[in-house]
């Protein structure tokens, strides 16, 4: 019998230096997850931010018996029925043409990181440019081009970065790096430093911006309104293609169906992963058909083995078929304004939560070290005397002890973020019973609640 004592010990280690999560999962449904020893798991990552119905729905689940049994991979050239449905119904999904015609040409790929890069590449060949702009925080990919444009990550020592990637400033309201009188983020002049370093170090080939609406493994950090379309203004200003990111946040996740419908901003390309296979590898380019016609005429190659597979495709018009009907889009808001309120609530209680920010069900919940009554004392030192990095993962192991999976990014001397996501599908039921559960955990790491419940008690007050 194979020795299972050390279960990852013929694997790759992938994540860096953070370590594979304790134990083996065995199967999943809904929201929760169980493992091989039958502990069961509230799922709020939606496995890897993707799983927007839950996993195992059984739509999805008789979908893929049915394809795959009848058809599920081609010759790369070959078209098929869902593959034609899937990219026409797509573009239908748009909510307004951009400046170059309605996003309705659409090419299937299978992964995020292979979206951005055939995304760069058609906007390269189209502006017969090289040089990509993309925010400081930004993860787009860990592939060629995808990864010249990711900064949050994964950029020391692998060699020289490709010549021509520009970092943009992150317009962070919690932290803000460029403000007011009054001490608050003034991202249109930030935006226009921004901009005023990257035209001082093109060399004139300036071809796209890459942007999420909302970063998220920068730290769930969302756009100001208004920040968009004066991001759209200044690439269209140099001849530069818009492209939009919505791998964690497109198809219905933050309460729109895209969370760029917000600013009435459409890009000039549209990328999409994670949320269009709810689970399964599937990922799409959107464009305009001049766009099209023109990276076409230029003689556009991105030729790969799983280009327009039916199998993904079949999953994705399922996909499509449950958010139109079920409505996910509204449900998402509402499940959202549960979530938020209830970690506003567990905030006035935890005074190490500095912030939480975002919208629908993709929301963030920013640790700080501390302890500070206004929750944005970076000193340095948490309870361990380790900083929020430590609080950050020793709130993140509590939480997998009591039977909630949360994901927290953490970015050097600027704390840790909780980046909430659970399935659309979930229930109010679920949402609650996982704030509880965080609310424990950070009343095991920190005693914030005891504390704070101590302080109150004589004067009827509960923070």
């Amino acid at each position: 019998m194979p020795d299972r004592s050390d279960p990852a010990r013929h694997l790759i280690r992938y994540a860096g230096r953070g370590a594979f999560s304790p134990g083996v999962v065995d199967r999943a449904a809904g929201s929760v997850l169980v493992t091989e020893d039958g502990r069961e798991l509230l799922d709020f990552t939606s496995g890897q931010m993707s799983a927007i119905l839950g996993h195992s729905h059984p739509e999805i689940v008789a979908t893929v018996r049915e394809q795959v049994g009848r058809l599920d991979h081609v010759y790369s050239g070959m078209l098929s029925r869902p593959v034609l449905d899937l990219a026409r119904r797509l573009g239908e999904t748009l909510p307004a043409p951009s400046v170059r015609g309605p996003l309705d040409r659409a090419m299937l790929l299978t992964t995020g990181a292979e979206s951005n890069e055939a995304a760069l590449r058609m906007a390269k060949l189209v502006t017969g440019r090289h040089e990509v702009v993309s925010f400081a925080r930004s993860w787009h990919g860990m592939t060629g081009a995808a990864a010249n444009a990711t900064y949050v990550a994964g950029r020391n020592g692998y060699g020289p970065a490709a010549p021509g990637n520009f970092a943009l400033p992150v317009p962070d309201r919690f932290r803000p790096g460029v403000v007011d009188a009054e001490g608050n983020l003034d991202w249109r002049r930030e935006l226009d430093l921004g901009f005023d370093l990257i035209d001082a170090q093109s060399v004139g080939s300036l071809a796209a911006c890459l942007v999420e609406p909302i970063l998220s493994s920068g730290g769930v950090v969302e756009l100001p309104p208004g920040y968009l379309a004066a991001l759209r203004d200044k690439c269209h200003e140099r001849g530069m293609l818009l492209i939009v990111d919505e791998a964690q946040t497109g198809l219905c996740r933050t309460g729109d169906w895209y969370a760029f419908q917000r600013d009435g901003v459409v890009p000039d390309i549209l990328t999409l992963s994670k949320t269009l296979g709810a689970g399964l590898p599937l990922a799409a380019v959107l464009t305009s058909a001049a766009i099209e016609q023109e990276a076409h005429d230029r003689g556009f190659l991105f030729f790969t083995t799983h280009v327009n597979d039916p199998l993904p495709a079949a999953v994705g018009n399922t996909v499509l078929d449950v958010l139109h009907r079920d409505r996910l889009d509204l449900r998402a808001r509402e499940l959202g304004e549960r979530l938020r309120t209830g970690l506003q609530e567990l905030a006035g209680r935890h005074p190490v939560i500095g912030d939480v920010r975002g919208r629908g069900l993709l929301v963030g919940l920013e640790l700080v070290a501390g302890g500070g009554l206004d929750g944005r004392e970076p000193d340095g030192s948490g309870p361990d005397g380790g900083g929020a990095d430590a609080l950050g993962a020793a709130v993140t192991r509590r939480c997998a002890e009591l039977g909630l999976h949360m994901n927290i990014v953490q970015l050097p001397g600027m704390g840790g973020t909780f980046r909430i996501a659970p399935p659309l599908t979930a229930s109010d039921a679920e949402i609650d019973r996982g704030l509880a559960i965080l609310d424990d955990a950070l009343t095991d790491v920190t005693g914030s609640r005891r504390v704070i419940e101590r302080r109150t008690a004589g004067e009827g007050v509960a923070r």
